[in-house]
Formats: structure tokens, C-alpha cells, sequence
């Protein structure tokens, strides 16, 4: 398979976009984390060091998610210079290597994802008592 400068570039939209909604999770949590540790702190909320240990398990996989990312934006970059610079099995790796960060960063994403569902349903299961 040959690749051109613009296939590289295709991901670019996709990956700025994946990023943008990793950083607003991370920052959904991080003000859920504050929120919670100032109720803990005052004492006025229940099982509230196992939710603190839930999202912070969450924001550490949001970390990792962001990484991939990340490094996937940098090969594609990476790719394309390799590409402009007459380097094409050399760009081709990059991009292989990119596809493959953004596949660990979507797949971290599932994971965070049903550890945010199962919390919802655990917090559900207590309203509904």
C-alpha cells in the first residue's frame, strides 16, 4: 500500500477532536474529585473515599488515553515530514505505528467508559432505595 502527504492528515480532525473530549472528562472529573474531597473533608457525604478511588482511577486511565493520543498526532505528524522527505517506508511505519496509538487510546477509552457506567448504575441502584 502506498501513502500520500494526505492520508496522514485525514486523522488530524478525528485525533484534535478525540483529544478535546478527553480534556473536558478529565476536567469533569477533576472538579468532581475537588467537590467530593471538600464533602469528605466536612463530613457530610457517605462511601465517599470509595468514589474518591473510582474517579481517580478514571482520571489516570483519562491520562493514558490523552498519552496515546497524543503520540498518535505526533507520528502522523512524523509521517508526513517522512513522507515530504521522500522517506516512504519509513512514513508508512509511522503511520502504522500512529493507527496503533490511536487504537490503544480508544481502546483505554472503552475501559474508562464502563467503569463510568458501572458507577452510574452503583449510584442509581442507591437513589432508588
Amino acid at each position: 500500500m502506498e501513502i500520500t502527504l494526505t492520508t496522514p492528515a485525514l486523522l488530524f480532525p478525528a485525533i484534535s477532536l478525540l483529544l478535546l473530549a478527553y480534556t473536558n472528562r478529565y476536567l469533569t472529573l477533576a472538579g468532581l474529585i475537588r467537590d467530593l474531597d471538600s464533602r469528605r473533608r466536612a463530613g457530610s457525604a457517605e462511601n465517599i473515599e470509595g468514589q474518591i478511588e473510582n474517579l481517580s482511577r478514571r482520571i489516570y486511565m483519562i491520562r493514558n488515553m490523552q498519552l496515546a493520543g497524543v503520540i498518535s498526532f505526533f507520528l502522523c505528524v512524523a509521517t508526513m515530514l517522512l513522507l515530504f522527505l521522500n522517506f516512504p517506508l519509513a512514513g508508512e511505519i509511522f503511520f502504522a505505528a500512529s493507527l496503533l496509538c490511536l487504537l490503544l487510546s480508544l481502546a483505554i477509552s472503552i475501559g474508562e467508559i464502563r467503569i463510568s457506567v458501572k458507577a452510574l448504575d452503583i449510584q442509581l441502584r442507591g437513589v432508588e432505595k
